[in-house]
């Protein structure tokens, strides 16, 4: 698998990673199984991808523990990134954001706990904590970075001026937020300033939370637990008419002798050589499935047909209900 370069400080990594956070919690959680989820991961390293994404907030804790123990005997394969700021309780409520000096050191250690290393090699801010000046969570993130526990920085679903500002304080490696053919809101503004900063850009969601897949035909496809019935895009007309868009990727990717997945990875990789997708799953023949994406080479005429036929905006509904869609772009 090529590598790609994250922000201009020496970050490389593979060019599509593994996002974990399903293994844990949200998508089809009744399916869950930690020896096929640690297969899986096994199978992304043997074939030469070495980029995990975690979080500590996923499954409360319970994903990094996971990642952890899948990456025992094998540390040096892996660039291992995951964050802090989102807040779970003892039973897994929110509790809100945090991104005090304080949070963000204890948080730091207890995520090295779980995962059992020595150092995390990127480390986010989940979420912008609007109540705490972002030089203050970024100058605690620098002093991790000095401590030799982390290695290079990031954030998640910050705003330009939050990036400047960051920036300013300490180099930041990679901002990750939500892209993909259904998502294409960084163009606008986010991927310009990251240009302009030299950062990377990390894509989560890269096929619209499986939505892209063509997987889906009805609401009833996702099991009764799963947090999706409960998306913006997966509700009501919505649901039909992101159906719409997922049949016209149906029909480009026949053409192109590849799958819808393979041709939306394809399209997110074509955006930039600075941009790394990290599509989740928690099956081997789905694994290998987004793998093959990264041979599938799109035409300057294949992407203005799908820019035509997909354009910017054309998904239907938030990609967050009211009160998540308040946390990002802060």
């Amino acid at each position: 698998m090529n590598h790609r370069k994250l922000g201009k400080h020496g970050l490389s990594v593979s060019e599509l990673g593994l996002g974990c956070m399903g293994m844990s919690e949200f998508y089809e959680p009744s399916s869950m199984n930690d020896a096929q989820s640690i297969e899986v991961i096994h199978r992304f390293l043997d074939a030469g991808g070495d980029f995990l994404d975690t979080a500590d907030m996923y499954g409360s804790g319970r994903n990094e523990e996971l990642v952890g123990k899948a990456i025992a005997g094998r540390r040096k394969d892996v660039v291992l990134a995951t964050k802090f700021g989102n807040v779970r309780g003892p039973n897994g409520e929110f509790l809100g954001v945090r991104g005090d000096r304080q949070y963000v050191l204890d948080a730091c250690d207890t995520s090295l706990k779980r995962l059992k290393v020595d150092v995390i090699d990127l480390y986010y801010q989940h979420r912008v904590d609007p109540k705490v000046p972002i030089e203050e969570t970024i100058g605690a993130m620098a002093d991790l970075q000095k401590a030799g526990k982390v290695r290079f920085l990031g954030l998640s679903e910050a705003a330009p001026p939050t990036v400047r500002r960051a920036a300013a304080v300490h180099p930041i490696s990679a901002l990750q937020t939500e892209y993909s053919l259904w998502s294409r809101e960084p163009e606008e503004e986010i991927l310009p300033t990251l240009r302009e900063l030299g950062i990377g850009f990390v894509a989560y969601s890269p096929l619209g939370r499986g939505f892209l897949t063509g997987q889906f035909r009805s609401i009833d496809d996702l099991p009764a637990d799963d947090y999706r019935r409960h998306a913006p895009r997966f509700q009501g007309e919505n649901f039909q008419k992101n159906l719409d868009l997922v049949r016209e990727i149906e029909h480009l990717a026949k053409a192109k002798g590849c799958t819808p997945s393979q041709l939306a990875l394809a399209w997110v990789l074509a955006q930039g050589e600075d941009i790394v997708p990290i599509p989740g799953t928690k099956r081997i023949k789905y694994l290998e499935e987004n793998l093959g994406a990264a041979q599938v080479q799109l035409t300057e005429e294949e992407l203005r047909q799908i820019d035509a036929m997909i354009p910017a905006g054309a998904a239907s509904g938030d990609r967050y209900h009211a009160q998540a869609m308040k946390a990002v772009n802060l």
